[in-house]
């Protein structure tokens, strides 16, 4: 099967974006003004590159499965529509966890923090990718009445997500915003649960999105 073309665009964009992060993390870095220099970890730079692939990735299996031969009973197509809300619920609270809430907790984000820059970088694609995982699974749950039913009251506090990643990229974000994705994740988990689908956190790795 050829690759769709519109993944074939993310995948461009996705260079694009990982590559001016990388540049404006390297500016940063070399900038003058006394503060302690960062530098850019093979680590780092592995985890960048995870996260900037993530959404092409995730995208492009949803792609897939939308030209996947649908489940012919009813009962078939409300389990495969709770499979692909999980999947991206939970894919979406790890990422929101471990690049988002995790470091903001520890300190991370603040002024002077050691690998401040490299921390940003990686909320901001996290944020993004997060978003765009979390109306993919309010895509999905509409295929189960029951689990469609749980999820259509989160749809404004997931919607007030999207631009919070360009907010934490540029190291604007806040208690409030932390506090909102953190909100929002939880109240997701709740209404998958309540409906018989449990979501946990699955943080994107390299391997898994190269896979």
């Amino acid at each position: 099967m050829s690759v769709p073309t519109t993944v074939r665009f993310r995948r461009a964009v996705t260079a694009v974006v990982l590559s001016t992060a990388l540049m404006v993390g390297a500016t940063a870095c070399g900038s003058g003004g006394g503060g302690p220099r960062e530098e850019l970890s093979a680590a780092s730079m592995g985890e960048l590159a995870a996260l900037a692939a993530a959404e092409p990735v995730a995208a492009e299996a949803d792609e897939l499965a939308a030209v996947t031969p649908s489940p012919s009973t009813s009962a078939e197509k409300q389990k495969f529509a709770k499979t692909r809300f999980v999947a991206n619920a939970s894919l979406a609270a790890g990422a929101t966890y471990q690049w988002i809430v995790k470091p903001y907790r520890a300190g991370k984000f603040k002024k002077g923090a050691k690998g401040r820059t490299f921390a940003l970088i990686k909320a901001g694609l996290a944020g993004a990718f997060a978003y765009n995982r979390l109306k993919a699974a309010t895509q999905n749950a509409k295929g189960d009445p029951l689990l469609a039913k749980a999820v259509a009251p989160l749809a404004a506090g997931i919607e007030s997500l999207k631009g919070l990643g360009s907010k934490l990229r540029k190291g604007q974000a806040g208690d409030g915003d932390i506090d909102a994705f953190d909100s929002v994740i939880n109240s997701v988990k709740g209404a998958g649960q309540s409906a018989g689908a449990p979501v946990t956190d699955k943080v994107p790795s390299a391997s898994q999105l190269g896979g």
